[in-house]
Formats: structure tokens, C-alpha cells, sequence
């Protein structure tokens, strides 16, 4: 059960119904997750939809690997609605089936593709050990470059305090499902 409850329509201020909107346009029209417990702060809530967009929207990550990263953030979280949104987005992203099924399991996914498996490693890394490794770090701007390096680690810090605040306040995933075991 969510621990904060959704603020209904005419429960908005006219800052909140600013923001809702904007937070609705950039997300199919749809406010929740994280975004539906910060919109009770509008401030937070808009620079975090801002800087969420930007990084989504804006970024020059592959959509692909982007997606990934997100995948192995929401599943080393157990952040059932993160995984519950982003899987789909993973496969239209052009992630394989068996990568996501892996990371479900917390299995090392069978990689047919270099890049992706990087990601898997990096974030994975970082994740459990909290700092990479000289030779890790360098075979990623090696791979990726200096800008999209610092974008990954971005978007991972970001997904990261977005799981932590799905967990935090028990996000209810769309129909009470439990996409992670």
C-alpha cells in the first residue's frame, strides 16, 4: 500500500496543476511514481521532471543502454515501479529479452553486445561497491567518451535517488503488480 496518497485534481494548488501537467506531458499524461510524491513539494518536483527530462529527452546515451542502466538500478533497488515501467521501454529500446530476464533473476546476463554489457558492469560496480576502479572507469571513457561517461554516472545517480524515493514510499506500481521477486 502507497504511503502517500495521490493528490487528486482538486486537491491541487494552481503551482501543483503547473507542474502536474508538465510532469503529465514529458510521461504519457501520466503522473506517478516518484513524481507523484514529490508534486506535494512543487519545487522539488519540477526540477526533478526538469532534470529527468533533460536527461531522458536531451541526453546522448544510446536509448538502448540508457534503459539498461535503468534496469539494473531498478532491479539491485527492487524498485518494483521503476522495473515495472522501464522493462517495456528496455525491449522497444532494443534490449534482449534474455538481458532483462537475467537482470530480473540477478543473473549476469548473456550479452551478445559489448557496450551493453559494459553498462551492466559499470553500474553494477558502482552500485556494489560504491567508487570504479581505475581500469573500469577508464575502459568506459575509452568506450564511451568524457561527456557520455559523466552522463551515464548522472543518470545513474538520478535513477538511484528515484528508486530510493519509489522504496521510501512504497510507490504503488499500476494494478498492485509485483514485477520483481
Amino acid at each position: 500500500m502507497a504511503r502517500v496518497p495521490h493528490l487528486s485534481p482538486d486537491e491541487l494548488t494552481p503551482e501543483q496543476k503547473r507542474i502536474h501537467d508538465a510532469i503529465a506531458g514529458a510521461r504519457g499524461g501520466a503522473v506517478g511514481g516518484p513524481f507523484a510524491i514529490w508534486l506535494r513539494l512543487p519545487e522539488i518536483a519540477d526540477k526533478a521532471n526538469q532534470f529527468g527530462n533533460v536527461l531522458r529527452s536531451h541526453g546522448t546515451l544510446d536509448r538502448r543502454l540508457f534503459e539498461l542502466m535503468i534496469l539494473v538500478v531498478a532491479r539491485q533497488w527492487s524498485a518494483q515501479y521503476a522495473w515495472f515501467v522501464h522493462e517495456r521501454a528496455a525491449r522497444q529500446a532494443g534490449v534482449s529479452d534474455a538481458v532483462i530476464e537475467a537482470i530480473r533473476a540477478r543473473r549476469t546476463p548473456p550479452f551478445a553486445r559489448d557496450d551493453e554489457r559494459l553498462v551492466y558492469d559499470i553500474v553494477t560496480e558502482l552500485s556494489t561497491t560504491k567508487t570504479l576502479a581505475q581500469a573500469s572507469y577508464d575502459g568506459l571513457v575509452s568506450s564511451l567518451g568524457l561527456e557520455r561517461t559523466i552522463e551515464l554516472m548522472t543518470a545513474t545517480g538520478f535513477y538511484t535517488m528515484v528508486a530510493m524515493m519509489l522504496n521510501a514510499f512504497d510507490a504503488p506500481v499500476p494494478g498492485n503488480v509485483r514485477p520483481l521477486p
